[in-house]
């Protein structure tokens, strides 16, 4: 294929275009089994070789397409099914249709007029998710581009509806294990670090619940303002579920915001397990899940729910009107996401969602997020009787943390790296009392019996070798 292609390319130029992406994502999608689960070995001429400028003129789309497809293995293959770390992505093709098809057709959906019907389907997105949570009618969802950005709004939404304009002597509540991107969203809005409590996690490595009170307590006799506790319902270290029924009547007597960062364990909900595990979720003021995690979906889909939608409006809204917008109408019945979060420019993300839920239906998500429980249990099972293994706590969710039995922080290192020289799957690591922990998460559509069955025969292999 020539290159120098016009901005506007012909009818059977899109066809050759769309032709040689479908065929190189097609086979990258089939071979994925087989390929390693990372490899970054030599990559440094790869990137040396991209640092070039953009050409004045166009060259043949083969050859840029041979550069993608260059590029795209040095990496962490989070795609894969034997990635299991951190928190996988698992990159749901319908999904990758969808951000397709919304790009081409680029619609702008930051306000209810100019695409009213992809409004609401976005809308319907976010009244399902309200709806599994058992959220009544006056609540309100808004779709982000991660549990980062969702937490940010969680806060700030908090912030508004307890503390007003007047908020620097408010104090937030969290746990060791809480996800750092609560406290960046707190430093954001305008929180000094001190006001960031630290509650001590007992040995379950959940939110000690007499500790909470006597804090909050005793910040109000200081003269602070106790305003908002986060509760982790999966955190990214472990999976650990802070006792979240358990948060909320301390939380209620003491006037304060609960938020449930569900990033991580949040669509777990929908299977019995989860609902079980998440007791009291329901009555929280706010959660955050990831669609890109539990739903599989690609990178950057996030979510918040907020039970009071008018409280997540006016943390997010100005009265001074934008006169550039005065002929675009105010929606009765359709949002403008534009009033609900920090972005006016944003993509047409609810389309990823939406689409998947269509063509899949929900229960498959159900099923497949009950398989990773399955397989969690699975891989813990195979794991704790080996005896050059320790693994320190059962899985609540869909992560297996273990260590070299006995032995320094160094032995559980080179433990985690004898693992993923295998190359067929990937693990990551966490620092817990001074420990050097090894985790393996599993959330991915693409992880099967096969490669947990895999996984365990390489992480016994490993530690015997230690």
């Amino acid at each position: 294929m020539t290159g120098s292609l016009p901005l506007e390319p012909s009818d059977a130029q899109m066809r050759a275009l769309l032709d040689a992406a479908g065929s190189y994502v097609r086979e990258h999608i089939r071979t994925l089994p087989e390929q390693p689960s990372w490899d970054l070995e030599d990559f440094e001429p790869l990137v040396e070789a991209l640092r070039a400028p953009p050409p004045a003129t166009g060259v043949a789309f083969d050859h840029v397409l041979a550069q993608i497809a260059a590029a795209v293995p040095k990496s962490l293959n989070t795609a894969a099914p034997g990635y299991l770390a951190y928190i996988p992505g698992g990159g749901l093709f319908t999904a990758a249709l969808a951000d397709f098809i919304a790009a081409a057709v680029n619609r702008y959906v930051g306000l209810w007029f100019p695409s009213p019907a992809l409004v609401q389907m976005e809308t319907s997105v976010l009244r399902w998710l309200c709806d599994v949570f058992g959220y009544p009618r006056a609540s309100q969802g808004i779709l982000t581009s991660g549990g980062s950005m969702a937490n940010f709004s969680a806060i700030v939404t908090a912030r508004r509806a307890r503390l007003g304009e007047d908020f620097l002597r408010g104090t937030i509540y969290v746990t060791e294990h809480t996800h750092h991107s609560v406290a960046k969203a707190a430093h954001i809005g305008g929180f000094p670090a001190r006001n960031v409590r630290k509650v001590p996690a007992g040995n379950d490595l959940r939110m000690d619940i007499d500790t909470l009170h006597r804090l909050i307590k005793e910040d109000q006799r200081d003269g602070l303002e106790p305003f908002l506790v986060v509760a982790s319902l999966g955190t990214t270290n472990t999976g650990a579920v802070d006792p979240i029924g358990a948060i909320l009547p301390i939380a209620r007597d003491e006037g304060l915001w609960v938020h449930a960062d569900a990033a991580y364990g949040g669509f777990f909900f929908l299977t019995d397990r989860g609902r079980a595990l998440f007791d009291g979720v329901t009555e929280a003021d706010s959660i955050t899940l990831d669609p890109h995690k539990g739903m599989f979906l690609p990178y950057g889909t996030g979510a918040l729910l907020v039970r009071d939608a008018q409280a997540l409006r006016a943390a997010h809204s100005v009265e001074e009107d934008a006169a550039y917008l005065q002929d675009l109408a105010a929606g009765e019945s359709l949002p403008n996401f534009a009033d609900l979060s920090p972005e006016l420019s944003r993509d047409f993300r609810g389309l990823r969602v939406w689409l998947p839920l269509q063509v899949h239906g929900t229960d498959a998500f159900r099923d497949a997020l009950d398989e990773k429980l399955d397989l969690t249990r699975y891989l813990f099972e195979q794991l704790r009787d080996e005896p050059a293994l320790e693994l320190p706590w059962e899985p609540e969710l869909s992560v297996v943390a273990f260590r070299a039995r006995g032995g320094s922080n160094e032995a559980s290192r080179a433990l985690l790296e004898r693992i993923n020289d295998s190359k067929r799957i990937f693990c990551s690591s966490t620092i817990i009392d001074d420990r050097f922990i090894v985790r393996a998460c599993i959330v991915s559509h693409r992880t099967h019996l096969d490669r947990i069955e895999e996984a365990a025969g390489i992480i016994r292999a490993a530690a015997r070798a230690l």
